[in-house]
């Protein structure tokens, strides 16, 4: 027996994992205010649905475009400095869009927001792997994860309520203040393990002797261990996976409320309190299955592998109930098909983000992260266009779900045929004369 196992370990990480998590519900704040505003700034400018679609997705180009570079400078400089600047940027950024006069001026602050949160998701795939031991992975990642899903269950009511009493710019400057709030609390508590002031030695040893990513080793050769990633087959099917989850998501994420009030013709209010249900059911899938029957099963001793892709599979099967939304006009029936497709994701995605802490060869979480990041992101600015032109084509949302299940099949593929074993990579060969330099 472990013998960790026999008495009680401090739990400072688990603190770490609630900051993280804090810091993404405030992060999706930002990201879900502009579809919550969506119809006020339609009306406001006079925007087409294509032109609220490239609205949704500015934010998205600028993001996904940075991933790979942010991962790369996270492996360099790290999660407590990178951390402290993406904060600071996402409060200036929201407080921009709140003084934007039209069109142009949300999309470039929306941009500039992209550019701001890039590090975000690979820094927190990052500090789990530093703060958590192997067994505990799935549920520290689905504190985070889940911060997403919940952020839909009080924030699309909290910002609806600021936009329908205030108008739009309040929905984007409440954000910027919860965002400066979090900068302050990020840049007080945060630090690495090896340099955090209130860690245990006991809890330290814990987390070092069951599995946690070694700090500190850093490849001396960033750009050669990212062409030597982008040649593994297992992190193209990590990728081409995690994207077509992506798609799914942030259709959800940036038209669930205009759906709910084009085609079933709700108020922002109601349509706001309609779309808090699925992600509510996402939010407990995620922690649930995502999170704690991993672990738990793991721990029992099945296999990791078999266990981790099971999940992951079971959860996009899932997320194909889309289909179901396409053949209903009663919003009750929609928001049930809606919540098991949101479901189903959700049990997929704490999965998706342990994997760069687990396949990561040494020093390459946040570049693992980075480049998984970005093909989930693409997505994120492809399917509010794609979906915008398809709504405004065609008056109705059935061909754009269609179109989701779809890229969801392509998803399971991938993840069947080219993921492989959920495994470290092997270190790549370093060149003549080079190593690995620590931090």
């Amino acid at each position: 027996m472990n013998a960790f196992t026999t008495k009680i370990i401090p739990r400072l990480r688990w603190r770490i994992g609630g900051l993280i998590g804090a810091g993404v519900l405030i992060n999706y704040f930002d990201r879900i205010s502009i579809s919550v505003a969506g119809p006020q700034l339609q009306q406001a400018f006079n925007l087409t649905p294509a032109d609220l679609g490239l609205l949704f997705s500015a934010f998205f180009w600028s993001y996904a475009l940075l991933q790979i570079p942010a991962g790369l400078i996270l492996d360099k400089f790290g999660v407590t400095r990178i951390g402290r600047w993406s904060a600071l940027l996402w409060g200036i950024a929201s407080t921009i869009t709140a003084c934007a006069s039209g069109f142009a001026g949300i999309f470039l602050a929306r941009v500039l927001l992209g550019i701001a949160e890039a590090p975000s998701f690979p820094a927190n795939s990052k500090a789990t792997g530093y703060w958590f031991p192997r067994t505990e992975r799935a549920l520290s990642t689905a504190l985070f994860d889940a911060a997403a899903k919940f952020s839909n269950v009080i924030g699309v009511p909290l910002i609806a309520l600021a936009v329908v009493h205030l108008g739009w710019r309040w929905g984007f400057g409440i954000v910027a203040v919860l965002s400066f709030v979090y900068f302050i609390a990020f840049f007080l508590i945060y630090q690495d393990p090896s340099r955090h002031p209130k860690l245990s030695a006991e809890e330290h040893q814990y987390i070092t002797a069951n599995g946690a990513t070694p700090e500190g080793e850093l490849s001396a050769n960033p750009a050669g261990m990212l062409g030597y990633l982008l040649k593994s087959r297992k992190i193209w099917g990590l990728s081409i996976g995690f994207s077509a989850y992506g798609y799914c998501f942030y259709l959800f994420l940036t038209w669930l409320p205009g759906y709910l009030v084009q085609t079933m013709h709700m108020s922002i209010l109601k349509s706001a309190s309609f779309a808090a249900i699925p992600w509510l059911c996402a939010t407990v899938s995620d922690l649930v299955v995502g999170g704690w029957l991993i672990d738990h099963l793991i721990a029992k001793g099945h296999d990791e592998t078999r266990v981790r892709k099971s999940v992951l599979l079971a959860g996009m099967f899932g997320g194909l109930a889309v289909f179901g939304a396409t053949t209903t006009t009663d919003p009750v029936i929609a928001i049930i098909w809606i919540s098991i497709a949101l479901s189903g994701l959700a049990a997929a995605a704490p999965v998706g983000w342990s994997l760069p802490s687990l396949v990561a060869p040494k020093g390459g979480v946040g570049t693992v992260g980075g480049i998984m990041n970005f093909a989930n992101n693409m997505m994120g600015a492809v399917a509010p266009i794609v979906t915008g032109y398809i709504v405004g084509s065609t008056h109705s949302f059935s061909n754009a779900f269609i179109v989701a299940g779809v890229v969801l099949l392509i998803g399971m593929a991938s993840f069947v045929f080219l993921l492989g074993r959920i495994e470290p990579l092997p270190e790549p060969p370093a060149p003549v004369g080079a190593g690995y330099a620590v931090r």
